[in-house]
Order: structure tokens, then sequence, then C-alpha cells
């Protein structure tokens, strides 16, 4: 079995769609590990705040199979993938890391360079993944976030409504 994280984000209708993707990702993952939820603004755009978060799961299937599954659940909620990248969206999931996989084709990425750039997505994995080591460089997900450059960190750490319920 392979360990996968995925990246999970959404600013249209958040908590609708984060709750409903993470119950199809168990359905056909098992049981998934959640980073606390993350607030942040838009990158590149003006929009509504997103929320963010990483999962990490097992599974058998290859990271272009894990990739394809993501696409559905982000069309069966209404992603738009034409799009452009800088732009409000119902839920995107990301495949950011699938094991010490390095993959770079036309089709996937692994892993990410998401990783480097957003603290959106470095923190909630360094808070999951802390002593895992990044296929690349080796470092680890929480060398890694104490090295990020938090100057003009804009996020923080909540716990939405839809959740505390739980």
């Amino acid at each position: 079995m392979t360990i996968g994280y995925i990246s999970i984000g959404s600013n249209i209708d958040k908590e609708i769609h984060i709750p409903a993707s993470l119950k199809l990702l168990e359905s056909q993952f098992g049981t998934l590990t959640l980073s606390n939820i993350y607030e942040s603004e838009p990158v590149g755009f003006v929009g509504d705040k997103f929320y963010n978060l990483i999962v990490r799961f097992h599974s058998e299937l290859s990271a272009k199979q894990v990739a394809k599954q993501l696409r559905q659940i982000e069309l069966a909620h209404g992603r738009d993938r034409d799009s452009s990248k800088f732009s409000s969206r119902t839920l995107d999931l990301d495949l950011i890391i699938y094991g010490d996989q390095v993959i770079d084709d036309d089709e996937l990425h692994i892993p990410r360079e998401e990783i480097y750039r957003y603290a959106f997505v470095l923190e909630p994995l360094a808070e999951i993944a802390a002593d895992e080591h990044h296929p690349i460089n080796g470092l680890s997900y929480e060398q890694l976030w104490q090295n990020f450059d938090k100057e003009n960190l804009q996020q923080h750490k909540i716990i939405p409504l839809w959740l505390s319920n739980e």
C-alpha cells in the first residue's frame, strides 16, 4: 500500500463541498488522517477566503488512477475544469505526494511544487507528516515548514461549525 497526501481547498460553498468530498474519499480509500483546516486569502485573484486541509490515505492504485478519481470528485461537485488556475472553486483536490514517487509528465506532477510555494499546503502537511521526507530534497516536512518564509503569513487554523458538530 502506498501512502498518499491530497490537498483539499474550496472557497465556494465550502461547508458543503469539503465534508462531502471527505466522505467520498473515505468511501474510496478507507480511513483518512486529516490536518486541521486553514483559512487563507485567495492567491492571484480577489475572492472569498479558502478553506484548505491535507488528507493522508493509503491505496494500491497507481498515482494516475488516484488523480483520475480526484478529478471525478471535483467534477461531481461542480468544478469547472476550464476555469483559470487563479479563480474561485467549489472543490480543488490535488494529489501532492504519493509514496516516494517522482512523476513529471503532461498529466501529473508529484511531488507538487505547491508544497514549497504555499503555506496553506505546507503547514497542514507538516502537521500530519512532520517526520516524513520530501522524495526529492530529503528534508522532512517539519524542516521545510520551519524554513518557510512566514513574514507575510495571513492564514490561521479554524474549526468550522460543520466539523465541530460531528
